[in-house]
């Protein structure tokens, strides 16, 4: 054999090795160098956040337990709860572990002297300037004490600076302090001062709280508009008459409001007026009524909002 054969012998038997080795690579390292057909996993439905946004209304906030209630009664618990007004006074105490059953027989057993100074003046044909303490204190009972920012269910209620004019939205701290001012009507409360701030109704700003639950992370909201008719009402006190004001300053922008909400509902509540407390068994009905209407289209919205979100 001539020397270059000889040199390119040994090349030739590692090359062919080589191919061999190849051809018989175990079945378990061809499936590490071979791509094989994997499934791309289901999409897994992101958890839709459903938030409550309560609007202010005074004795007509009595609708709101309905509203709650009735939903209950459907499964659908909101994971956000956000009031103004009377919306933040059921919302707070909602928020805080009562569920729809508890806060109606709250409601039926509420004595107005335990809220005296801020049920007299609904009653009387004349109002005065009250601090609002009492119901910062029933609130509180109702809530045992505990602050909004350790509720089991997101919670915040919407006030107005009364320098600026600007929203404030509560959501931590005394939860009855904060109830209290976002309920503080001008000329029937004195504004609430926290630190250097001064606050009153959240109404000015916000009659039913749309987005603000948005902006506290609901994918869906339920909006639940109690003002009145300003037509229905016919003012026979000073309260009425302020009440009245704040149901036509509120119209224009419980309009915008309204049409950020996935569903909106408005018990009827007649010439109800904010001051008609012993309205409460008929306000409750009208809610549990109202959402009952509207129960079809919300869970058809509801489900189409899930759907969405297990695609997406």
């Amino acid at each position: 054999m001539s020397k270059p054969i000889k040199l390119l012998a040994p090349l030739v038997f590692v090359l062919l090795a080589g191919c061999a080795s190849t051809r018989s690579t175990s079945p378990a390292a061809k499936a590490a160098v071979e791509p094989s057909h994997v499934e791309a996993p289901a999409p897994v439905a992101r958890p839709v956040r459903i938030g409550l946004a309560l609007g202010g209304g005074a004795a007509r906030g009595f609708a709101h337990i309905g509203v709650i209630k009735a939903l209950e009664a459907q499964g659908i618990v909101p994971d956000i709860v956000v009031g103004t007004s009377a919306g933040s006074v059921v919302g707070a105490m909602y928020a805080a572990g009562n569920n729809g059953f508890k806060l109606n027989r709250m409601a039926l057993e509420m004595d107005e002297a335990a809220i005296s100074d801020w049920a007299i003046p609904l009653f009387a044909k004349s109002s005065g300037v009250l601090k609002g303490e009492a119901i910062q204190r029933y609130v509180n009972r109702a809530v045992r004490n505990v602050p909004i920012e350790k509720f089991p269910v997101s919670f915040g209620a919407v006030a107005t600076d009364l320098n600026s004019g600007k929203p404030i939205l509560f959501q931590r701290g005394n939860a009855g302090m904060a109830v209290r001012a976002s309920s503080s009507v001008p000329g029937v409360f004195q504004p609430v001062k926290i630190g250097e701030h001064s606050y009153v109704d959240g109404g000015l700003v916000a009659p039913v709280p749309v987005r603000y639950a948005r902006e506290m992370g609901a994918d869906f909201v339920i909006a639940v508009n109690i003002s009145a008719d300003p037509d229905a009402q016919p003012a026979t006190s000073n309260l009425d008459v302020v009440l009245q004001t704040f149901a036509i300053m509120g119209q224009t922008i419980n309009r915008l409001e309204m049409k950020d909400a996935d569903v909106v509902i408005t018990p009827s509540l007649g010439a109800m007026k904010g001051s008609d407390f012993s309205g409460r068994n008929l306000a409750i009905l009208a809610g549990e009524q109202a959402t009952a209407t509207v129960m079809p289209d919300l869970r058809a919205k509801l489900k189409a909002k899930r759907e969405g979100a297990a695609v997406h």
